[in-house]
């Protein structure tokens, strides 16, 4: 199971991905049948979650909504720490992560639009670079673990914050490793394979690090830095599978 999740996040096209990762959760769910972990997002328990990563990371995908580790925190942040599934809206999701798309889209009260390079659950498809909306449009904008992939990240910030009403808030989450002062980027290496001991993963551009919230800042935002994971019970966060450390930036354009 482990090498076959492997094989098939390095060579399976991401749309070809999203399309077999339901029929994968469907013929798995049963051989982990249990109560030992919880998944807040579907509301479902089992005995242990699937592993997943290129570098294999134990008990973190759930069989049912495919949520990880981070899509668990920011959930529980949402519904815990925001107004986001009560308060009336306009949303953008970039590259909307299957284990949110249908059920941000049966929310009534927000108007919900989901764009994207090229997956097919994405109702817009654009580069994110010279994003094709007027501004002031969204009171969220939802992006995670996307930055990492883009050329110019900061242009990217500049779009998301250009598009967001004044007073609209982002949930822009990377992978940021808290050894690093300093973001960890050199536009020369191009090869995958070097990305990838580069950066972690073959189609990552960089790695970021204490820094990001600055870059934020920089872009425009107002960054509110939230300590949510600190928040939680260590039981809560072991039934949960959360992330060992993860702060949440909560960025707003300035009003």
């Amino acid at each position: 199971m482990k090498t076959l999740i492997r094989w098939l996040m390095r060579h399976v096209p991401r749309p070809m991905l999203i399309r077999l990762s339901l029929l994968f959760g469907w013929v798995i769910r049963p051989f982990y049948r249990g109560n030992r972990v919880f998944c807040p997002v579907c509301r479902s328990s089992f005995r242990q979650f699937l592993p997943y990563g290129i570098q294999k990371r134990e008990n973190v995908l759930c069989p049912s909504c495919l949520s990880l580790e981070r899509h668990r925190l920011i959930w529980l942040y949402l519904e815990q720490k925001s107004d986001f599934f009560t308060a009336p809206g306009r949303v953008l999701h970039v590259a909307p992560e299957q284990c949110f798309y249908k059920r941000f889209k049966k929310l009534d009260h927000i108007d919900y639009v989901t764009a994207d390079l090229e997956s097919p659950m994405a109702d817009l498809h654009f580069d994110l670079h010279h994003i094709p909306l007027d501004e002031k449009q969204f009171d969220w904008v939802i992006c995670n673990h996307v930055l990492e992939h883009v050329a110019d990240d900061r242009q990217v910030m500049k779009e998301i914050l250009r598009v967001l009403k004044p007073g609209g808030r982002a949930l822009l989450q990377v992978p940021l490793d808290y050894s690093y002062e300093i973001t960890y980027e050199d536009p020369g290496i191009t090869d995958p394979s070097e990305r990838e001991i580069h950066f972690g993963q073959r189609d990552h551009l960089r790695v970021y690090g204490c820094d990001y919230p600055e870059r934020l800042r920089e872009a425009g935002f107002t960054v509110y830095e939230e300590y949510f994971l600190q928040e939680l019970l260590p039981e809560q966060r072991e039934r949960y599978r959360l992330p060992e450390k993860e702060d949440i930036y909560l960025c707003q354009r300035p009003k």
